[in-house]
C-alpha cells in the first residue's frame, strides 16, 4: 500500500495505558508522601496527554500537595518505568490495521517521554510499523505545537495535504491542524467528550474503521 504519512498518537488511540500511568503517578505519589490517597482511574485519564510534566502537576493539585513538580517528575518516571508494561495492551484492531497499512509511512507522535514510548511500542511488537517514534524531549515542541508533526513530515519527504494525524484528544486535532493535515479521531480514547467537541475532521469508533478513509 502506498499514499500519504500517517501518523499515530500513542496513549489512547493506539495502547490503553491507563491503568500503569495510575498506578505510577500513584506510587510517586505514595512515595513522595506516604499515605496519600491513590487517584481514581478517571482522575487519571482526565490528566493524560500533555505530557508527564503536567501529568506530575495535576496529580499534585489534585492531592493537595505543593512539591515543585520538576521534582517529583523523576519519581514519576523512576515508577511507571517499573511498570511500563504490566497492563498496558493494545486496543483491538490496532495489530491488524497497521497490518493493513504496510508499504505506507507511518510514525508515532506522543507527548509521552520518547524512551518510554519506544520501550512500549517495542514491548507490544509493533515498533518495526513505525518508521520513527517520535516522543517528549526528542524534538522542542510538544503538541499541540505543530513543529514535531511537522518535522515527521519533511523526515517522510512527504507533503502536508497528504497525511493524516490521528488521536483521541483535541491536543491532536489542534496539532493536525496547526501543521493543515486531515485530522482523525477515535472515540474509544481518553478524551471522546473533548474530542467531539472539537470537531475533527472524521470520527471513527474503531481503529480498523481507518481504511476507509484513506
Amino acid at each position: 500500500m502506498t499514499g500519504g504519512l500517517v501518523v499515530f498518537d500513542l496513549d489512547g488511540t493506539l495502547i490503553d495505558s491507563r491503568a500503569d500511568i495510575g498506578s505510577g503517578l500513584n506510587a510517586a505519589l505514595d512515595r513522595v508522601h506516604p499515605g496519600t490517597p491513590p487517584l481514581t482511574p478517571e482522575q487519571v485519564r482526565s490528566m493524560i496527554g500533555e505530557g508527564a510534566l503536567l501529568l506530575v502537576t495535576k496529580a499534585l493539585r489534585a492531592t493537595g500537595h505543593d512539591d515543585a513538580p520538576r521534582d517529583v517528575l523523576p519519581v514519576f518516571l523512576d515508577c511507571y518505568r517499573e511498570r511500563l508494561l504490566d497492563e498496558t495492551r493494545l486496543y483491538p484492531g490496532v495489530r491488524e490495521t497497521l497490518e493493513a497499512l504496510r508499504g505506507r509511512p507511518l510514525a508515532v507522535l506522543t507527548n509521552k517521554p520518547g524512551d518510554l514510548s519506544r520501550t512500549i511500542v517495542r514491548g507490544l511488537g509493533i515498533d518495526g510499523f513505525f518508521g520513527r517514534v517520535c516522543g517528549g524531549g526528542d524534538v522542542p515542541e510538544k503538541k499541540p505545537d505543530p513543529g514535531g508533526l511537522r518535522r515527521l513530515i519533511q523526515e517522510a519527504g512527504a507533503r502536508a495535504e497528504d497525511a493524516v494525524m490521528v488521536g483521541d484528544s483535541a491536543i491532536d486535532v489542534a496539532t493536525g491542524r496547526a501543521a493543515a493535515v486531515r485530522t482523525v479521531g477515535v472515540t474509544y480514547g481518553f478524551d471522546p467528550e473533548g474530542l467531539r467537541a472539537v470537531g475533527p475532521d472524521v470520527l471513527i469508533d474503531r481503529l480498523p474503521d481507518l481504511l476507509d478513509h484513506l
